[in-house]
């Protein structure tokens, strides 16, 4: 598994949102021994939403998964990359963050339509 997790992310409040997840990734970088992993767009404003992407190296997934183990597999989510999208989400639930995930790889497949 090479390359780049891209995630899309749409939120209400950018500027909270996006530290918050910098500050989970920067935790999780410490925690597997990783550095400079992920990196964050600026964000595009549209209906009320903030919309952003981050890009995480499939290397700092991959240690995740396997410093959790067990704990990993049993997360909700087909593949790697849903079960990481549910730890980070898991991760970041709070009344204060209103966000949504998504693969970006798989918004812009024909199963959702042509972006």
């Amino acid at each position: 598994m090479d390359g780049k997790l891209n995630i899309n992310v749409s939120a209400i409040n950018y500027e909270h949102t996006s530290k918050a997840i910098s500050q989970k990734l920067s935790l999780l970088e410490e925690m597997v021994h990783g550095k400079d992993d992920f990196a964050m767009t600026d964000s595009e404003f549209a209906f009320g939403w903030h919309f952003f992407v981050v890009s995480i190296n499939r290397s700092l997934v991959e240690k995740l998964a396997e410093q959790m183990g067990p704990d990993f597999d049993n997360l909700k989510g087909k593949g790697i990359e849903k079960k990481f999208l549910t730890w980070v989400a898991n991760n970041m639930e709070s009344k204060e963050h209103r966000f949504k995930l998504a693969i970006k790889e798989e918004m812009e497949s024909s199963k959702y339509g042509i972006f």
